[in-house]
C-alpha cells in the first residue's frame, strides 16, 4: 500500500481518532438545550461537511438564535473535555506514523473539524512534530466530498496528489480522496459499519486498524 506513496494524508475523526461516537453524543446535548430532540437523519445529512457548514446547518435547519460564531465556540467548549479525556488514538496509529516518519513520508491532516480542536487533539497525544500540514475544511472553499481539502495539503507538503494515500472513515471523505486523483485506504469505524460495504466498494484498501502495517 505504501508503495511509491511520498505523503500519507489522515482524516481524523474515526480515522486517526476514535472520536465519531463523542459527536452524536454532542449533537444531542447541543439541541436538547433548545428544547430539540435530535433527527434520525442528522449525521447522514451533515457527514463531511465542514465545522462551519455544519454551524450554517444548524442555525437554519433547527432555527438556532444564536450567532454562528457563538454556535461553533460552545461546540468547541463542549468537546474539548471529551478529546482531552476520552479520545484515544486508533490502534496502531501511533506506530504507523512512526513507520511512515522511518520511510520519510511526508504526513499531513484533512479534518472537517474545527482548527481549535485538531490543534488540541494533536498536541494531547504529543504527535504535532509528525506533521507537515494540518488543513480544516474551513479553509477551503468546499467541504467532502468535494476534492478541495486534500488537493489543499497535497499543495502545501509539495507532493503530488497521485503520490498521496488517504486515510478515511466515511463515504464523503472516501470518495473526496478519490476525486483529488489519491489512493484511499478505508479505515473501519463502529460508527460506520452501516456503510462497510461500499466504503470496501469505493476505496482502493481496507483496514480494520493500523496494527495491520506494523
Amino acid at each position: 500500500m505504501l508503495k511509491d506513496i511520498e505523503a500519507v494524508i489522515f482524516d481524523l475523526d474515526g480515522s486517526l481518532v476514535d472520536s465519531m461516537w463523542m459527536w452524536e453524543v454532542i449533537d444531542v446535548e447541543y439541541l436538547d438545550r433548545f428544547g430539540i430532540e435530535k433527527p434520525d437523519d442528522l449525521q447522514a445529512c451533515i457527514e463531511g461537511m465542514s465545522f462551519s457548514e455544519t454551524a450554517i446547518y444548524f442555525k437554519e435547519r433547527f432555527q438556532i438564535p444564536d450567532s454562528l460564531d457563538k454556535i461553533k465556540e460552545d461546540w468547541n467548549a463542549m468537546a474539548w473535555d471529551k478529546y482531552s479525556h476520552e479520545v484515544p488514538l486508533k490502534e496502531g496509529a501511533e506506530a504507523f506514523l512512526n513507520l511512515c516518519a522511518e520511510k520519510k513520508i511526508k504526513l499531513g491532516i484533512a479534518t472537517s473539524n474545527s482548527r481549535e480542536l485538531v490543534e488540541n487533539v494533536i498536541s494531547v497525544h504529543n504527535l504535532k512534530a509528525h506533521f507537515g500540514c494540518i488543513m480544516t475544511g474551513c479553509d477551503v472553499a468546499k467541504g467532502k466530498p468535494a476534492p478541495d481539502i486534500y488537493l489543499a495539503v497535497a499543495k502545501e507538503l509539495e507532493v503530488a496528489p497521485d503520490k498521496c494515500l488517504v486515510f478515511e472513515d466515511i463515504i464523503p471523505g472516501i470518495m473526496a480522496g478519490k476525486a483529488a486523483g489519491m489512493s484511499v485506504c478505508a479505515v473501519y469505524d463502529e460508527y460506520s459499519i452501516p456503510q462497510d460495504e461500499q466504503k470496501r466498494e469505493l476505496a482502493d484498501y481496507y483496514i480494520h486498524d493500523f496494527k495491520e502495517f506494523v
